[in-house]
């Protein structure tokens, strides 16, 4: 049976040849599994090699303050907190709702859960009462881990379990975690973890519904990673940096475990308010490796004068929405390093991508990456050019993905049957790439066309006055549907006639005839999930004709816009 050292040193030594990858990797498939205590200290806080090596570093730029912690000490530091908490009475099974910012004791927390065998469920701090009162019941949550900023929101959320505070200033009913380091530097097991038992469980943005419970496994998400890893081109002793909050799975992708599976380090830059020059700063003096950074950090980054940013970085990639091929240029000309776009979701790890040494088309967001059979089926599983991006079960089940979505009466659905469908459009070129269409309830017709919003956002946001678009379609007796389009500007553009008439013909000049813009709408924001998606079905909803709404700033119709 393949090891996961076995199967990452294969990966390691593959790492700029997909095929040769694709053609001789296997999943690890152990029975029995914990990631923390088989991997994390059995084998990086075991050797000597890597055991006072840095393994997470958080430079906190508001107080020019940098924290280093080795594997040693956190493997040493979670043992404590995993002794803690077990006298506090938590115990395998049992959910943990994790609401902390990027701050040591969250990785303290997963790895002391982990070793427990209780099941974390990590929550953003961007979230409401009304939504934590809705996680923890959805949840069964038993215990609450938090700062004392949270708490006010915790208890209006009416959570009535063990609810731990970093800090000793506690509000009557929290107990503090600093007695954890009191706790024995020794932890033992209570017992073996089965490989399939349960880990983490995540709710799902919600862009077009109420969340989802995402249950992750001991297998899914730790040995699942290692395709985050290989996408991602780390090696051991790099510095990476993965700029996304705690909360969401892409967190956990590559702000945990893929770096962690390398033997890399865990980079963190955190800033009040984002600035993209300070984060350029704060990567050539920590001297990261390998960046990760969503489509919007992205857009922000290359407003600044790449040229005189001083860098080590040798791989640059992006995820959570695919990235416009003009950033992609800017980043190139400046740096001589193409930023490698990657696709997964919350119920996977990362499973097609461009993959380091790939030479892809521009737009295109890769090819199925090793131990992922992804196939493109129409709506009745059939396999086609264009259509939903799907993962055969059964045998060539990978092992990144979820045991299941968890219903209210504790059964698993969406993995139950022949094949997993994403939700996601994609269309299959002739080299095996893959380009992201949209969402399958995103994508809509106009006339007999097919038409995706992506395709449309990405031209518009082009425009120097525009900073973000969403693309939703608008009723039309005569089409079926056409193309509306909400902007919200860059800053200094103006919203009047002469700007939207200026995007219009810029967005006419690189669309086909059917795909022209019919209605744009100039907003001061667009809606998002806390987790920064564009919430298109919020868009959607609004009715033909004027909208009234406080944020919208101009609307202008066929007529004003020349079409």
């Amino acid at each position: 049976m393949t090891t996961l050292l076995e199967a990452r040193d294969f990966l390691l030594a593959h790492r700029n040849g997909l095929d040769a990858a694709r053609a001789g990797f296997r999943w690890p498939d152990p029975q029995t599994f914990n990631w923390a205590l088989d991997w994390f200290d059995g084998v990086l806080a075991a050797d000597p090699a890597t055991r006072d090596r840095p393994a997470l570093r958080i430079v906190d730029c508001a107080e020019a303050r940098e924290t280093s912690l080795s594997f040693g000490e956190l493997s040493e530091r979670s043992n404590r907190l995993a002794g803690f908490l077990r006298e506090k009475g938590l115990a395998r099974g049992d959910r943990l709702l994790l609401l902390l910012g990027n701050e040591p004791l969250l990785w303290e927390v997963m790895l002391a859960a982990f070793k427990l065998g209780v099941v974390v469920i990590p929550a953003t701090l961007l979230l409401t009462a009304s939504e934590l009162a809705d996680r923890i019941a959805r949840g069964g949550v038993k215990a609450v881990v938090t700062d004392p900023g949270q708490c006010a929101k915790v208890d209006e959320a009416g959570f009535g379990g063990l609810r731990l505070v970093s800090g000793s200033a506690m509000p009557q009913g929290w107990t503090s975690l600093d007695a954890r380091h009191d706790a024995p530097a020794a932890f033992r097991s209570d017992g073996e973890t089965r490989a399939d038992d349960p880990l983490l469980l995540y709710f799902t943005s919600g862009t077009t519904a109420k969340p989802k419970l995402v249950l992750h496994t001991h297998r899914s998400y730790p040995i699942g990673a290692l395709t985050t890893m290989y996408w991602l081109g780390l090696r051991p002793g790099d510095v990476h940096l993965n700029v996304s909050s705690p909360g969401w799975a892409k967190h956990a992708w590559s702000s945990f475990f893929a770096p962690w599976n390398a033997g890399a380090c865990i980079l963190i830059v955190n800033q009040p308010r984002f600035d993209a020059k300070v984060l350029l700063e704060a990567i050539g003096t920590a001297g990261a490796t390998t960046l990760c950074a969503p489509p919007t950090v992205w857009r922000h980054i290359v407003q600044e004068d790449l040229g005189a940013v001083r860098h080590s970085l040798r791989e640059l990639c992006a995820a959570g929405e695919p990235l416009n091929p003009e950033v992609i240029e800017r980043v190139r000309a400046a740096w001589g390093l193409r930023i490698r776009d990657g696709y997964g979701q919350t119920e996977t790890t990362a499973m097609v991508a461009n993959a380091p040494g790939l030479d892809a088309a521009p737009g295109s967001m890769g090819q199925p990456l090793p131990g992922y059979d992804v196939e493109i089926l129409d709506a009745d599983d059939r396999p086609a050019e264009e259509g939903e991006v799907c993962l055969r079960l059964g045998a060539s089940r990978p092992a990144g993905l979820m045991a299941g979505y968890l219903r209210d009466d504790g059964t698993l659905a969406g993995t139950d049957g022949e094949v997993y469908r994403t939700g996601d459009v994609a269309f299959r070129d002739e080299g095996g790439g893959l380009t992201f269409v949209g969402r399958s309830d995103d994508v809509f017709k106009s006339s007999d066309y097919r038409i995706s919003p992506f395709e449309l956002e990405s031209v518009l946001v082009e425009h120097p006055s525009v900073r973000e678009a969403a693309v939703v379609p608008l009723p039309d007796e005569l089409r079926l549907a056409v193309p509306r389009a909400f902007v919200a500007l860059a800053e200094g553009a103006r919203a009047d006639l002469e700007t939207a008439r200026s995007i219009h013909a810029h967005a006419a000049q690189r669309l086909a005839p059917f795909k022209r813009i019919r209605e744009l709408v100039i907003v001061e924001d667009l809606p998002k999930t806390v987790s920064g998606k564009i919430r298109r079905v919020e868009l959607r909803r609004k009715e033909k004709g004027e909208i009234r709404d406080e944020t919208v700033l101009a609307q202008f119709s066929e007529r004003d816009l020349g079409v």
